[in-house]
C-alpha cells in the first residue's frame, strides 16, 4: 500500500500515539484495545507509512480549503494567443503534413513514450474493477486497455515502415492502490496483447487521507483509514517515488504524451500532436476541443495574468463563459481534454522545483465510515474531503506551452457515466467509435449496407450523438486514424455488422 511516504521502517505504538497526538488526530487508535493481533499489525504498517510530520498541515489545510470559495478568475482570464495554437481544422495541411513527419521521425528513434492515467476505479460506470478493463459493447468485444494496447502497435509499425526503424514506444501506466493488481493480473492473462511485457511500466501514485470537515482523518473501519489517490496530478510524486524518470532516461525517451483511461478515441503517441510540439519547441503542450456550449463542464485552457492554465468550469462566471468573438465563436472555446505532451527534461524540473507548490483541489464526497460507537456507515450526504492534485496543474510552470485543438468526434468521447445518463456512458463511447469507423470505411470508397441490405448514405455516419448508421468496426491494427484502407475497400460493397481486423484485411487484400 502507498500512502504519503514510501514504505518506511515500523514505527511502535508508543511513537505512533505521540506523533497522532501532535498532529491533533489521537482518535485514529480509539479502537486499538477492540483490533486482533493481525489486524494491529496491518494498521501499524498502515500508520508507519503515513507523512505524520505533515498530516496536521494536511489535516488543516483540507478543512480550510473546504471551507474558502474558490477565487473568481474572471477578471484575469485571457485566451491563449493564436501563434500558440494548432488546430486539425484551421492549421494549413502542409504544415499538418510536416507535423506528422516530425512525430513519426521522433517515434522511430525510440523518443517518445505514452503514459495513462489509470488511477480511478469504475465505480461511476457501475463495475468494482479499473476502467480500462470495461468492454463499452464493441461488435468485436475489446476493452479499453485493448484498443490502447492496439494502436500502440499500429503506431510502431507505421513508424517503422516510414524510417526502416524498429522501434518501441514504452507504456508507463499509473494505477492506484485500487487498481495496479486488478491491471497487472488482466495484462498478464491477455499476453500483455502482444506488446513486449518489459516496455509495460506499471507503477503506483501515493494514497493520501480523506478528512472530516473538521479536519479529523476518517476512520474507514477500526483499524483502517480511509484513504483516496491524490488525484492525476500525483503523478509527478509517483515518477519520483517510482524512479520513473529515471527508467525514461535509461531508455532515451524525450518526449511523453500522457492521457486519461477513458477517452475510447484517444490517439496513442499522437505524431501530428507530438510533431506540432516538438516543432515549436515546446516543453508542455495539451490537446482540446472546441466547447460544445457555453456551459459545459469541462475544464478551459486559458492565461491567467499572463500565465498559462485550466480554469475549471466551476470556477468561470456564466457571462465570461459565454463571451463570444466577432466570427460569434465563444472566447473561451479551448475546452481541456486530459491529452497533454510533456519534454522529460519539463518533468525532471517540475519534479525537483515545482512538485510542492502544486495547487491542491478539495472533492466532497461520501465517504463510509466507523461511528464512535464503531458501527459501519454509509453516508447518505456528503461528509468528507478529499485533497486532490490535477495534472494539468503543471501548465502554468511551462516556459513554452502550446495548445493543439483536435475534433471532437475523432478524438474525444469519454466514458464516465453508467448507461442510463445522458452523456459519457458506454453507449456514447461505443457510438463514437462505430461512427467514426463508417466514416473512415466510406472515405476509403466502400458502401455500407445496413442489416436490410440497403445502401447507407455516406452522410449518416457524421454524428456520434445519434444511433450509429451501422456496425463498422476498423481493428486498430488495420489503420490507425483511417489511413491505409483505400487499397481494400475501394469499390467494395460491405454488408454490416462488418469487422474489419488483420485476417479480414488480408482476405481483402487477395481479392
Amino acid at each position: 500500500m502507498i500512502c504519503l511516504l514510501p514504505r518506511n521502517n515500523m514505527l511502535s505504538l508508543e511513537q505512533l500515539k505521540q506523533s497522532l497526538e501532535a498532529a491533533g488526530q489521537p482518535h485514529i487508535l480509539q479502537f486499538w484495545p477492540e483490533l486482533c493481533e493481525e489486524e494491529r499489525d496491518r494498521f501499524l504498517l498502515e500508520l508507519s507509512q503515513l507523512d505524520l510530520k505533515g498530516l496536521k498541515g494536511h489535516c488543516e489545510g483540507a478543512a480550510k480549503a473546504a471551507a474558502t470559495p474558490p477565487e473568481s478568475l474572471d477578471q484575469h482570464m485571457e485566451p491563449v494567443p493564436p501563434e500558440f495554437i494548432g488546430s486539425v481544422r484551421k492549421s494549413d495541411k502542409k504544415s499538418l503534413a510536416e507535423w506528422e513527419n516530425e512525430g513519426l521521425l521522433q517515434i522511430s528513434q525510440n523518443r517518445v513514450g505514452v503514459l495513462l492515467l489509470a488511477g480511478g476505479q469504475g465505480t461511476r460506470l457501475g463495475v468494482q474493477y479499473p476502467k480500462g478493463m470495461y468492454n463499452v459493447g464493441l461488435p468485436s468485444g475489446k476493452t479499453l486497455y485493448q484498443i490502447q494496447s492496439e494502436r500502440i502497435h499500429k503506431i510502431q509499425e507505421l513508424a517503422d515502415a516510414k524510417h526502416g526503424s524498429k522501434c518501441t514506444v514504452p507504456w508507463y501506466i499509473m494505477t492506484s492502490e485500487f487498481t495496479l493488481a486488478p491491471t497487472e493480473m488482466f495484462f498478464k492473462e491477455n499476453n500483455y496483447f502482444g506488446l513486449e511485457p518489459s516496455n509495460i511500466v506499471m507503477f503506483e501514485q501515493r494514497m493520501i487521507p480523506a478528512i472530516t470537515f473538521d479536519g479529523k482523518v476518517i476512520l474507514q473501519s477500526k483499524g483502517k483509514i480511509a484513504m483516496a489517490p491524490d488525484g492525476n496530478g500525483g503523478l509527478y510524486q509517483a515518477l519520483v517515488d517510482n524512479k520513473v524518470l529515471e527508467d525514461m532516461k535509461k531508455r532515451g525517451v524525450e518526449y511523453l504524451h500522457v492521457y486519461c483511461v477513458d477517452n475510447i478515441l484517444v490517439k496513442m503517441a499522437d505524431p501530428v500532436f507530438i510533431g506540432f510540439c516538438v516543432s515549436k519547441g515546446a516543453d508542455c503542450g495539451a490537446k482540446v476541443v472546441e466547447k460544445a456550449y457555453p456551459a459545459e463542464p469541462v475544464g478551459v485552457v486559458c492565461r491567467v495574468r499572463g500565465v498559462s492554465q485550466v480554469v475549471e468550469y466551476s470556477e468561470i462566471r456564466p457571462e465570461t463563459a459565454e463571451l463570444r468573438g466577432p466570427g460569434e465563436e465563444l472566447v473561451y472555446s479551448a475546452g481541456n481534454i486530459c491529452n497533454h505532451f510533456f519534454t522529460r527534461a519539463f518533468l525532471q524540473d517540475v519534479a525537483e522545483k515545482f512538485e510542492s507548490q502544486l495547487k491542491q483541489h478539495v472533492a466532497i464526497k461520501k465517504v463510509p465510515f466507523v461511528d464512535t460507537c464503531g458501527n459501519q456507515v454509509k453516508p447518505t450526504k456528503p461528509n468528507g474531503i478529499k485533497m486532490e492534485k490535477f495534472v494539468f496543474d503543471v501548465f502554468p510552470f511551462s516556459r513554452n506551452f502550446v495548445a493543439f485543438e483536435v475534433l471532437r468526434e475523432d478524438e474525444f468521447s469519454p466514458l464516465k457515466n453508467a448507461d442510463g445518463t445522458a452523456t459519457d456512458n458506454p453507449t456514447t463511447a461505443r457510438n463514437s467509435l462505430l461512427a467514426q469507423h463508417c466514416r473512415w470505411a466510406t472515405a476509403g470508397g466502400a458502401t455500407l449496407l445496413d442489416e436490410h441490405g440497403n445502401d447507407l448514405p455516406p452522410t449518416a455516419s457524421v454524428s456520434a450523438g445519434d444511433s450509429p448508421p451501422a456496425q463498422c468496426e476498423i481493428s486498430p491494427l488495420v489503420s490507425y486514424f483511417g489511413e491505409g484502407l483505400e487499397p481494400l475497400l475501394k469499390g467494395k460493397t460491405l454488408p454490416t455488422p462488418f469487422i474489419l481486423d488483420e485476417k479480414r484485411a488480408k482476405e481483402l487484400h487477395a481479392q
